[in-house]
């Protein structure tokens, strides 16, 4: 007999922020519970649709909405930034304001639409406090002891930034995979690799935890900004090229801003039989 628990499909939609892409599905229209399983089928790219986080929007009493963010294997993450400003451009378009605040688990953030019609996201302080990373107790989170002289950084997730002549030679794949889940990091790590390639300009690629490789970064494009200027290569202000587009940091004094493009792909429904089968 078919399992009849979905009486009817579940709408989402496609995003992408600098070819960072997304999955979006809007739970406060929809009471189907969204799954470490559901993530998992979704991410698969020739079986379900493909994304590099899942991101899901929340009512929430305290703010205009909550994100929860969930990786390509399923598991959460703390904070995506890139997912931030697509879902708030969406709110923004939806609602005809020029700003909004979200609350995620890296606390209350505030977002809002620039001139040139781009959104920007506060993405709050960064942590450099090894417990708040999290990364085990170092001497240096400037410095780590790992070969390659890395820095950590917390974006509300942790990240491991090295520093490389060209960012293009390294192999990211191999690299990246070595050091996300190096004991140094409790919860494992997302790792970037950069390098300066002019006046406040950096070229990063990045590894993401639980991910794996993806076009761009948000929180890891502001821990690496941050890794920048307290290593004293750059200012505080930094426009970082990733593999999918360009991103604006800018580290205030009320947290680390970033500015890039979005773009809403498509709307699509997940078939009855397809959450059926996920279960």
């Amino acid at each position: 007999m078919k399992d009849s628990r979905s009486h009817s499909g579940l709408p989402f939609m496609k995003m992408h922020g600098a070819g960072n892409d997304f999955v979006v599905i809007d739970a406060r229209r929809t009471d189907r519970p969204v799954t470490a399983a559901l993530a998992r089928a979704l991410a698969d790219r020739n079986r379900g649709v493909g994304f590099d986080q899942l991101a899901v929007i929340h009512p929430t009493e305290d703010a205009d909405f909550r994100l929860q963010f969930l990786n390509s294997d399923g598991s959460e993450a703390g904070a995506c930034g890139n997912a931030t400003r697509c879902v708030s451009d969406f709110i923004l378009r939806e609602s005809g304001a020029e700003a909004t605040t979200l609350r995620t688990s890296r606390g209350l953030l505030h977002a809002r639409r620039r001139s040139d019609g781009l959104v920007s996201v506060n993405m709050g302080a960064p942590m450099t406090e090894p417990a708040q990373i999290p990364l085990v107790p170092v001497n240096d989170v400037l410095h780590l002891p790992l070969e390659g002289d890395p820095v950590a950084i917390g974006m509300g997730n942790p990240h491991c930034i090295f520093f490389v002549p060209d960012a293009e030679s390294v192999d990211v794949a191999r690299d990246g995979a070595a050091i996300e889940h190096h004991p140094l990091f409790p919860e494992a790590t997302n790792v970037e690799f950069a390098s300066v390639i002019g006046p406040d300009r950096l070229r990063m690629r990045v590894w993401e935890r639980g991910a794996g490789i993806t076009l761009a970064c948000g929180s890891g494009t502001c821990a690496t900004a941050v890794a920048a200027h307290l290593r004293g290569l750059t200012g505080r202000r930094v426009t970082v090229e990733v593999d999918g587009g360009t991103l604006e940091i800018d580290w205030r004094d009320d947290g680390v801003w970033m500015t890039g493009p979005t773009a809403h792909v498509f709307d699509g429904v997940l078939t009855p039989d397809f959450l059926d089968r996920v279960g």
